[in-house]
């Protein structure tokens, strides 16, 4: 497990969920609960992403980390990562950015407003995209096409769905040794 100060200086994590707010049964709520002092993006509606009010809840949530900040995103949370980054000057030690959904998917969720753009910003802190050879919400071609476009370190785990906990991934201890490299290498 990652500690109360994850590898390598000291910097604190911030879970950013995507639709439904990560259940009780998905990695990054279990994450939580072995380390309780790591918060999470509040929005007012997990289930109707608007672009604008998501980017207004990740950024009250930096403002309250002590920084610098990781970031740990899944799905749609990845893609507002990456909107609120081009935006935004706070600091940010690295960022997981697990799953990433393609816009132009039919599974991509009808009731997101506002993402239906993936931005194309490189991203000004280290950052691993990990995503999945069956996704059914994006192709790894996609997740590829976004790591390199955002600077970060790409990674294929295989046949892994979502990465949720649909895809039977409970606490995900491969994630936590990837969140480890990602901050030791940061």
């Amino acid at each position: 497990m990652v500690g109360r100060n994850v590898a390598g200086g000291g910097a604190v994590a911030l879970i950013v969920p995507g639709i439904g707010d990560s259940g009780p049964r998905h990695w990054q709520t279990l994450w939580m609960r072995h380390h309780p002092h790591w918060r999470r993006v509040r929005q007012r509606d997990w289930d109707h992403p608007l672009l604008e009010e998501w980017l207004r809840g990740l950024d009250a949530a930096m403002v309250e980390q002590p920084q610098p900040t990781v970031l740990i995103a899944h799905s749609m949370g990845c893609l507002l990562v990456a909107h609120w980054a081009q935006r935004s000057s706070l600091p940010v030690r690295a960022a997981l950015l697990v799953a990433p959904p393609d816009p132009a998917e039919p599974a991509f969720p009808l009731t997101a407003q506002g993402f239906q753009t993936t931005p194309t910003v490189t991203l000004r802190f280290p950052s691993l995209v990990v995503a999945s050879s069956d996704d059914p919400f994006g192709s790894i071609a996609y997740a590829r096409r976004c790591a390199e476009q955002w600077g970060s370190t790409f990674v294929n785990v295989g046949a892994a769905g979502h990465i949720n906990a649909e895809s039977g991934h409970g606490d995900w201890p491969a994630g936590l040794v990837l969140l480890d490299g990602l901050l030791k290498s940061s």
